[in-house]
């Protein structure tokens, strides 16, 4: 959610950074100051009502000690306490469709952002070199088949499309993937959270992803009397309400969060033919990084989770690029995103399997998350950010392809090597 004050400042700027995005909200943004206005009106309007309300009730025993007439005050009290009864109506519709209204508008670019959409994403730098074989190289799903490391026949059988299965090393391959994932975040200080897998609504509406998008989740059917709950899209989604609703001491931040979760997505499931096996799936593992910052801490914040991710892969040998998404790619609730982007050989082109974003202040004035400023003692919105450290559904197939022999087998990368025995080959 967005400052409004930014939004009685200067409206054309505001409209004109949310058509970087490609969308056009100018009819929200004319409503949303009209009822703004309303709205300041009615409350300024009730508080005076209050105020006269107070000032004659404390000249009620007075006047009836001193034996004179109130029964005119009394009349006059009492009108104005259906006046603020009537103004209090009005001020919850207006408040309805107001935090409606505002709970719908997007987070605005940064504005170093390019306009558009993602044909104007930028790569910032790339890394290593394209890999070249002296032999035919196989696709992911052949080699992964071959291998005995997944089995898509049984995954579908299980689940439907967009579901698979490990087996034997391909189980062992993924659990040393998201060991090195999470004893690299552990050893730059950051938190381990376990978070359920099932969230309630003010989860997925502080993360930005409600009301606009409810249903890209899988919903729980429950009883009515049951709390509602969804899925889990990601963990950042978990991570992002832990301090919903608290006010945080300034000594404490910045925090750092990490979370192993599966990540259940409904628009899952492309028919393309270089998108096969586990490239796209409605379920798939990920490790996620979550930091609460000073607005002042925010940029550097962002600096460090792109280089985390980036050294991960790197970690693991890939060619990869980094690239700075315009500004009508950027997810609605993120003020900037930089995707790190690895070629899996039988694709073409780049394959994201991290985004880095900052959200500025826009979840946490969702989720009412702030802190205590030491020099003046005022709360203030944090700012928050999340980065995959990675998803491995990506990570997985760009290794084997990479890795692969003339043979048919495929190299381990060294830092996976002490989760398996030191095994450095899979035949």
């Amino acid at each position: 959610m967005i400052d409004i004050k930014l939004i009685r400042e200067n409206p054309e700027a505001i409209k004109t950074r949310f058509k970087y995005r490609e969308i056009d909200c100018d009819e929200v943004v004319d409503r949303l100051l009209d009822l703004d206005g309303s709205r300041r009106e009615l409350i300024s309007k009730s508080e005076a009502c209050k105020a006269e309300q107070n000032r004659i009730s404390k000249q009620m025993p007075q006047l009836k000690k001193d034996g004179a007439d109130t029964s005119a005050l009394l009349k006059q009290m009492n009108d104005m306490k259906e006046t603020i009864k009537a103004s209090e109506a009005q001020l919850r519709e207006i408040e309805s469709e107001y935090s409606m209204l505002m709970l719908s508008l997007p987070n605005l670019p940064d504005d170093d952002l390019i306009p558009g959409g993602k044909e104007h994403n930028v790569p910032v730098r790339y890394f290593g070199e394209q890999h070249a074989f002296d032999f035919e190289p196989l696709n992911h799903v052949d080699l992964c088949t071959n291998l005995g490391l997944i089995d898509y026949v049984r995954g579908v059988k299980l689940s439907g499309s967009g579901f698979w299965i490990y087996r034997g090393m391909g189980a062992r391959l993924e659990w040393a993937l998201l060991n090195y994932f999470i004893d690299t975040h552990l050893a730059d200080g950051y938190e381990l959270v376990f978070v359920p897998h099932m969230l309630g609504y003010e989860c997925g509406l502080t993360a930005g992803q409600f009301p606009k998008f409810e249903e890209d989740v899988y919903w729980l059917e429950s009883d009515k009397e049951e709390r509602r709950r969804f899925m889990l899209p990601t963990a950042e989604t978990a991570l992002v309400s832990l301090h919903r609703d608290e006010i945080l001491a300034e000594a404490d931040l910045p925090r750092k969060y990490i979370s192993y979760t599966p990540c259940f997505r409904r628009e899952a499931g492309s028919y393309r033919a270089d998108e096969r096996g586990m490239v796209r799936g409605h379920q798939f593992n990920k490790v996620e990084m979550v930091q609460y910052t000073k607005p002042e801490q925010s940029d550097e914040a962002f600096d460090e989770l792109v280089g985390k991710a980036e050294a991960l892969v790197r970690g693991l040998g890939f060619h990869f690029r980094t690239v700075k998404l315009a500004a009508g790619d950027c997810s609605a609730s993120m003020a900037r995103t930089y995707d790190i982007e690895i070629q899996i050989p039988s694709m073409a082109g780049f394959k994201e399997v991290s985004s880095v974003s900052n959200a500025r202040d826009y979840q946490a004035r969702r989720g009412a998350i702030r802190f205590k400023r030491e020099s003046t003692g005022k709360t203030e919105f944090v700012h928050t950010l999340n980065g995959s450290g990675l998803a491995t559904s990506r990570i997985l197939p760009a290794l084997v392809e990479q890795n692969q022999q003339k043979d048919g087998s495929v190299i381990i990368p060294e830092v996976l090597r002490r989760y398996l025995g030191g095994l450095e080959r899979i035949k």
